[in-house]
């Protein structure tokens, strides 16, 4: 019998799964997806749309009224333990802000990522569809003026203020993405919570865990609440939570106050059998309509998510000190739970200390402990924080309300970019705050100072090389680093290496001396950026086109009291193709490096490429190396990089490791040196179409105020206060 299926005539041999093909087929091709990351053309909302502007029009006090109500409602579809969906809500928050890692700054709930793949569809995860579920009312209610990643921090911070928390404040300003982050790598397991040997270069170092990676195992936030690998062991999962709480800079003071407060309320569900239960969201049949882990019936009031089961205190739906006091008090003894995970339940408990059963006030419950409570008693170093805490609640209170901010907002960025009325008004080091500097320059005093710099006997090679090292730390991810504050003067940035702290010492040195002798107030991080500037200018000039170089003043310099030197560390350029640079051997290929910085930097693949192209006729490379320089006149801002790239009079050979020769066919004589990260700009398919239109012999003047227009984004990145 023949099939009566038909397929669409149109749409057959088209591809709507998930599956990189191309990948499939190519796995060693240069993977340029993640430069488009966020596409405008995914984005639902109208060109012109403000988030700033909708936010600041919402009425916010009745937003937080709405989700107080919220917490203790009754919706004909889901039932809140103990009568409060607070629990519920707070761990929807914290597990939206606890991805992110201080590494590469990615994670976090600054775009409201948990909406997406994989991230709603982690094991530690589950049930937390519901969450966003029961505040889809709110969404809906308050519209374009209200993110998700807005809303999911707001609720958990009222979340705790409606069980008698004091919050440290709030700050707005996540705006949604539309897709999932293609360019976040969350390990390298094909598997949900495999064995962690395979995220550690030697898995009894714990500290070995792979950078960038912040959890010990795929599918987790942090550590495994049963123990390493599901093993317990409280001492061993002690060392666990220091090295993953300290990827989020957390001490450990931080690190027991987040534990203690995120587990004074709410309760863990593990009363089931977690194998009845069905996909999770992603994999979840249509008419689950994007939720996950439903029962046989596909009911979505379920009792198994983390396996463990039960509260962990005697008031699940209070802010009290009853954490520390069972905690501290009873000795615990491993139990297994209804759903078989590994859980602590206390010895001898008096009855008054066991919590009411979730949904049947005539029945108490033994508290549950996870391994990570348990080695808050059992490590000296968590005991003795523990013991200061329960002796002293004001001081936990307070600790706890500034990790919880912390937590929430680290990916944030600096203070300026929060929205609202309950921004806290005190500057905090992880907020890398920045003096405001000096706006009212005139275009005269931009012109004197542009003077004063050409005149000053520094080369612009050196400028343009310090203003591109005081600017691309900039991570689009968390809004960190950047040319404002001139954090290049400060240790340690000063010392790095890739910064050549001779050359920069030099540059420094001599914008000082123009800061101290001009006229008016100018910061040094100003000055660094006008110096690239007018080099640019000129080089433009010296190519034949007159263009100018768009300079905002009002950068501030910070000090070393506002500089937080040990969390800059992980701003350190060790690899940067732009200015064919790398400290260091590394696994991946100089060309993926340079795609990953592009990424954090937040650039396109056409900018990438117009201003890799031009720093090598600008002469920036590091160490004045001359590989990639693909010109006669170094120096001047012209198209010959490309030009020499795509022109096939040449041809290209090995000349040692990541060197290469390019070679004049006929006359069979090396013309000049090239790096893996210039070639590519000819091999890669997509990368040779952007080369060819810069090679155009009309598009001499596009490639230039394409490359100012790249130039000028990068240096202006982190200027939050224009933007």
């Amino acid at each position: 019998m023949e099939n009566s299926t038909s397929k669409c005539p149109f749409f057959h041999g088209t591809n709507t799964k998930t599956e990189d093909t191309l990948n499939h087929w190519w796995p060693n091709a240069l993977n340029l997806d993640i430069l488009a990351q966020n596409d405008l053309k995914r984005n639902p909302m109208d060109p012109d749309f403000d988030y700033k502007k909708a936010f600041s029009q919402l009425d916010y006090q009745q937003l937080k009224a709405d989700l107080t109500t919220l917490m203790t409602s009754n919706p004909t579809w889901l039932k809140a333990d103990h009568g409060h969906f607070g629990g519920l809500l707070i761990r929807m928050a914290w597990h939206s802000a606890g991805t992110y890692r201080k590494s590469d700054g990615r994670g976090g709930s600054n775009t409201g990522n948990q909406r997406f793949s994989p991230i709603n569809s982690w094991p530690d995860n589950a049930g937390l569809d519901r969450a966003r579920r029961l505040l889809w009312p709110i969404k809906k209610k308050y519209g374009d003026n209200l993110s998700w990643g807005d809303l999911f921090i707001l609720a958990g911070n009222v979340a705790y203020e409606s069980m008698g928390l004091k919050t440290f404040g709030f700050g707005g300003g996540r705006e949604d993405i539309w897709q999932p982050e293609v360019d976040t790598y969350w390990g390298p397991e094909h598997e949900w919570l495999a064995a962690t040997k395979n995220r550690y270069a030697n898995d009894k170092d714990r500290e070995s865990l792979d950078s960038p990676l912040a959890a010990v195992q795929m599918g987790l936030i942090y550590v495994n609440p049963e123990g390493v690998d599901g093993k317990p062991n409280p001492m061993r999962t002690a060392i666990d939570i220091k090295k993953t709480f300290g990827e989020m800079s957390m001490d450990i003071e931080e690190t027991v106050a987040l534990i203690a407060g995120g587990h004074t309320v709410g309760k863990m569900h593990g009363n089931g059998d977690a194998s009845q239960l069905g996909e999770a969201p992603e994999g979840a049949d249509i008419t689950a309509q994007g939720l996950g882990w439903l029962g046989k019936n596909g009911e979505i009031q379920n009792a198994v998510y983390s396996g463990i089961e039960g509260a962990w205190t005697t008031t699940p739906n209070q802010w009290n000190q009853e954490y520390f006091y069972l905690l501290l008090t009873y000795e615990w003894k491993l139990t297994i739970s209804p759903a078989g995970a590994n859980q602590w339940e206390p010895v001898n408990i008096k009855e008054e200390d066991m919590p009411l059963d979730a949904h049947n006030p005539n029945i108490r419950r033994n508290p549950v402990m996870t391994d990570a409570d348990m080695a808050l008693k059992d490590d000296p170093e968590f005991r003795a924080v523990s013991d200061k805490f329960f002796h002293n609640p004001e001081y936990f209170n307070d600790v706890f309300a500034r990790a919880w901010f912390k937590l929430t907002h680290r990916d944030l960025g600096p203070k300026n970019r929060y929205l609202g009325p309950e921004v806290p008004q005190e500057d905090l080091i992880w907020q890398d705050p920045i003096p405001a500097g000096n706006k009212d320059l005139t275009k005269t005093d931009i012109n004197e100072l542009k003077t004063l710099i050409l005149n000053s006997g520094l080369t612009a090679s050196e400028l343009i090389s310090t203003a591109w090292d005081s600017a691309r730390t900039f991570r689009k991810t968390d809004f960190r680093g950047g040319a404002n504050g001139s954090r290049i003067r400060l240790a340690p940035q000063r010392s790095w290496e890739g910064n050549e702290p001779e050359r920069l010492n030099k540059v420094l040195s001599v914008l000082e001396k123009i800061k101290h002798e001009f006229n008016k107030d100018i910061s040094i991080a100003d000055l660094i950026v006008l110096g690239g500037s007018i080099s640019i200018e000129k080089a433009a000039e010296k190519a034949g086109f007159n263009i100018e170089v768009p300079f905002t003043p009002g950068r501030g310099d910070a000090n070393e009291a506002q500089t937080d030197a040990a969390s800059f560390d992980v701003l350190e350029p060790v690899h940067d193709g732009f200015r064919n640079y790398m400290k260091t051997d590394f696994d991946s290929a100089p060309e993926e490096l340079l795609v990953a910085r592009a990424s954090l930097m937040g650039l396109t693949a056409p900018e990438m490429t117009v201003l890799v192209g031009g720093m090598r006729v600008l002469d920036t490379n590091f160490g004045d190396s001359k590989e990639g320089v693909l010109t006669n006149r170094p120096g001047v801002l012209t198209n010959d990089f490309f030009v020499n790239i795509t022109d096939m009079d040449n041809m290209w050979t090995p000349a040692g490791k990541n060197k290469y020769h390019i070679i004049d066919r006929t006359a069979h004589k090396i013309k000049w040196g090239a790096s893996r990260t210039d070639l590519i700009f000819g091999s890669n398919s997509v990368l040779r179409a952007y080369s060819e239109v810069y090679a155009q012999d009309n598009n001499q003047e596009k490639f230039v105020k394409d490359f100012v227009k790249a130039w000028v984004k990068v240096m202006e990145a982190d200027r939050f206060d224009i933007h």
